[in-house]
């Protein structure tokens, strides 16, 4: 194959031959790096109390100077200080990772520093239990069954409320009513409900009640069925032609091939120079384009130990040759947290991207940049002619977005991570601004950018996934522990609802099936993804009702 060389508007791709392959090599379309701050080093804690800590570090470096340093907690920003300690507040029982990035004056922000793991203790001991809850009752109606009852009592406070269904536990909710969807019909079911406060003393049981499900699926979700159990996070996800599962697994780095009618698994092999980061990077993004058949490219997106990139690579049979790898962007900022990932191929046969802020806000509104955008990138990797500012940008203004999906007009929808406030669903348009850093979801100085089209607060919500299915959007959420489904009308969402209410734990991955349900996946790798993964995730395929 000849030798070439691209010119795409202000990236340079270096085309080398490689025996009968051809390895691309691209630039940043922002030029050269600029020069970032040193990692803050020593970090630690003292004086830890139910409502305080202080929380310090070693100075970082500069080729100028460092100007500020922000602190965070699992990737939400706490607050940016000028010292090398502050005092934080905390929440009693909380379990939390602290850590800290560097910002020069120019606004160039550094990795992370190491992961400070705290947990907070209770300002009182509180050994009493609520009693337990009275009153269940509900109603089954087609496959799911819909549980209420009256409010138990605590010295203290009751917190939440987990539901079981037999000696399974269906759910956790903070109200006195719960669904259980995605049951098998024509079954009868025993539940009962334990009161949980704070401190994790938990109730008796109620007393259980029993109900029938109906002989078919009357509701929008029908039944769940396992699949297969992971000991790492899968993050993205696709159905290849032949109707097996393909998944990447975030920190193994390498990509497993599944019959979701067995459930046997196959490792098809490992991607090359993924790194993760003790935090949301990795091996994430996952696509194929509608030529996979003819071509056998896979596109992904992932970090590697200077940035995140996107690559495509040829899977062959069972077999993915990493000897045919093209890199078709670099440049994308990484950091610990604020990676997004997200690959989604659009009816115009363009690949999307998903990328986070790699923790600094001002990324986001930097048209010029890769990072706190949706991407918009040629199969080859080049610039399409008809983007709105002559590079990858797409839309800009975002701060962790992780899903993305087309509706039946070929209109992109995306699902973004809010810091403390709210999560946004956004109905992505060309040269579109949402406005992050200065507005998160519809709080802040939120004059003149696009508005989303749906909230969610970040303690229901922090979604990742999207997938639409006959022009309903379905969210799979990791701290809100559900999945919300919401119809399309128009350019707005309407009728949504819950459900599989802590039923899984955290959700990451929602994707759609060939028989018209779903694909959903776990990332209970601990309560934060900056917890070593260490747990047993699972693979569902959810069907849906008509």
């Amino acid at each position: 194959m000849a030798r070439r060389t691209l010119l795409i508007a202000a990236t340079a791709m270096v085309v080398v031959a490689v025996g009968a392959t051809v390895a691309l090599v691209a630039g940043r379309t922002s030029g050269s790096a600029a020069a970032t701050p040193s990692v803050p080093g020593n970090p630690r804690v003292s004086g830890l109390s139910c409502k305080a800590v202080t929380f310090a570090w070693d100075a970082a470096t500069d080729d100028k100077e460092v100007a500020f340093y922000d602190v965070y907690h699992d990737g939400q920003l706490m607050k940016s200080v000028t010292t090398l300690s502050t005092g934080l507040t905390v929440a009693p029982g909380a379990n939390w990772g602290l850590y800290v990035n560097a910002r020069d004056a120019d606004g160039n922000v550094s990795q992370a520093s190491t992961t400070v793991p705290i947990t907070v203790p209770q300002c009182t001991s509180d050994k009493k239990a609520p009693t337990a809850p009275t009153g269940l009752t509900g109603s089954a109606s087609g496959t799911s069954v819909t549980l209420r009852w009256k409010a138990a009592k605590d010295n203290v406070a009751v917190k939440s409320y987990d539901i079981y269904r037999g000696a399974e536990k269906a759910g956790s909710v903070v109200g006195t009513t719960f669904t259980d969807s995605g049951l098998k019909p024509k079954t009868a079911f025993s539940y009962s409900v334990v009161a949980v406060d704070a401190q994790g003393n938990a109730s008796p049981r109620s007393r259980p009640k029993k109900f029938t499900t109906g002989a078919a699926c009357t509701n929008p979700v029908c039944e769940v069925t396992p699949v297969a159990t992971e000991t790492d996070i899968p993050w993205g996800l696709t159905t290849l032609p032949d109707g097996s599962i393909l998944y990447a697994r975030r920190d193994a780095h390498d990509l497993i091939k599944l019959d979701p009618a067995t459930g046997a698994k196959k490792n098809v092999g490992t991607v090359p120079n993924v790194q993760s980061t003790d935090g949301e990077g990795g091996l994430t993004g996952l696509a194929i384009a509608p030529t996979f058949a003819a071509d056998h490219w896979l596109y992904l997106m992932h970090t590697s130990p200077t940035d995140n990139r996107i690559v495509r690579i040829q899977l062959v049979g069972d077999k993915l040759r990493p000897s045919t790898e093209q890199v078709l962007l670099t440049g994308i900022l990484r950091n610990k947290f604020h990676d997004g990932g997200r690959l989604r191929f659009g009816p115009d046969g363009k690949l999307y991207a998903a990328t986070g802020d790699a923790q600094n806000g001002d990324n986001a509104q930097n048209k010029k940049g890769l990072n706190g955008k949706v991407l918009r990138l040629d199969p080859d990797g080049s610039v399409p002619a008809d983007n709105p500012f002559g590079n990858y940008v797409w839309s800009y203004g975002h701060r962790n977005p992780q899903g993305l999906a087309f509706d039946s007009q070929g209109r992109l929808w995306e699902q973004e991570f809010g810091n403390a406030i709210m999560d946004e669903t956004n109905l992505i348009t060309k040269g579109g601004n949402y406005g992050w850093p200065k507005c998160e979801g519809t709080s802040g100085d939120c004059g003149g950018f696009i508005a989303p089209k749906a909230t969610y607060t970040t303690a229901a919500g922090s979604c990742s996934g999207v997938a639409i299915v006959r022009d309903a959007l379905y969210l799979a959420c990791q701290r809100g522990a559900r999945v919300y489904r919401s119809q399309i009308a128009g350019d707005a969402l309407t009728g949504t609802q819950q459900y599989f209410n802590g039923t899984y734990g955290r959700l990451r991955t929602i994707e759609p099936a060939p028989d018209g349900g779903l694909w959903l996946t776990t990332t209970n790798a601990g309560d934060k993804d900056s917890v070593p993964d260490n747990s047993n995730e699972k693979i569902l395929h959810v069907a849906l009702g008509g």
